[in-house]
C-alpha cells in the first residue's frame, strides 16, 4: 500500500511512503481494542477514595441502651452505621485499578485502529518539519494546508521534538507524540492522524514485532 508525502502546504511532493498491509489493512479486531482503552482509562483512575469504617470513627464504645425492654431496635454505641456520623458500611477503600494485557494484544489494537482509520482516508503522511522558536500560528497554518484545522488531530513524531510540541501546547483538540508513546486511546481519539515522514518506518517496525 502507499500513500502520497504531503508537504507543509498541504500539496503533493511527488514522493510516496510505503505501508504495511500487517500494519494498516488488517481485520480490525474491536474486542482487543476495547481492552486497551479499557486498560487505558483504568490507569488514569487514581483509586484514592476512601470512607471510614465503624472501627476507624471516633466516639464513646458505651452501649447507648440495653439490649431489650426499649421496645425499639437494639444498638450498641454512638459509632453503629445507623446513626448519623457512625462508620460506613462497605465504603470504598484505596485500591489500585490497573491491569496488564499482553504486548500482542496491545499491537493488534493498535493495528485495529489503523487500518480503520485508513479506511476512513484519516491518514496524512507529512514531510518532516521544525520550528526554530516555538510558532503557534505557523503549526496552525499547517493544519489548514492540509485541511484538519478545528478538527481532533494526532502528530506522531520520531523524537519528541521540543519547538513543535510547545507550538501545538496550546490547542485543545491537536497532540503530537512521539511513536513510541502512542497508545490505542491516543489514535481512538484522533480524528486524524499525521504521521511524520521520518517516524513512519519506526512505527511500523514497532507494531510488526
Amino acid at each position: 500500500m502507499e500513500l502520497k508525502v504531503l508537504n507543509l502546504k498541504g500539496e503533493d511532493t511527488g514522493r510516496t511512503v510505503h505501508l504495511h498491509d500487517d500494519v494498516f489493512a488488517i481485520v480490525p479486531n474491536t474486542h482487543a481494542l476495547y481492552l486497551e482503552v479499557k486498560q487505558y482509562l483504568a490507569a488514569q483512575r487514581q483509586g484514592t477514595a476512601k470512607s471510614k469504617e465503624r472501627s476507624e470513627i471516633t466516639g464513646s464504645t458505651k452501649k447507648l441502651k440495653k439490649q431489650k425492654g426499649s421496645g425499639s431496635a437494639r444498638y450498641g454505641d454512638i459509632k453503629s452505621p445507623i446513626f448519623k456520623g457512625g462508620g460506613r458500611i462497605f465504603g470504598p477503600k484505596p485500591r489500585d485499578y490497573s491491569f496488564k494485557l499482553n504486548k500482542n494484544l496491545k499491537r493488534l489494537a493498535k493495528k485495529s485502529v489503523l487500518s480503520l482509520k485508513m479506511t476512513e482516508e484519516k491518514i496524512n503522511v507529512l514531510e518532516n518539519f521544525s520550528f526554530e522558536a516555538p510558532k503557534t500560528k505557523e503549526f496552525i497554518s499547517i493544519l489548514g494546508n492540509i485541511g484538519i484545522a478545528n478538527q481532533k488531530s494526532l502528530f506522531v513524531i520520531n523524537d519528541l521534538n521540543k519547538n513543535v510540541y510547545l507550538s501545538s501546547r496550546n490547542l485543545p483538540k491537536t497532540k503530537v507524540k512521539p511513536h513510541s508513546e502512542i497508545s490505542s486511546y491516543d489514535l481512538v481519539n484522533a480524528g486524524h492522524i499525521v504521521i511524520m515522514e521520518d517516524a513512519l518506518e519506526k512505527f511500523q517496525e514497532n507494531l510488526m514485532k
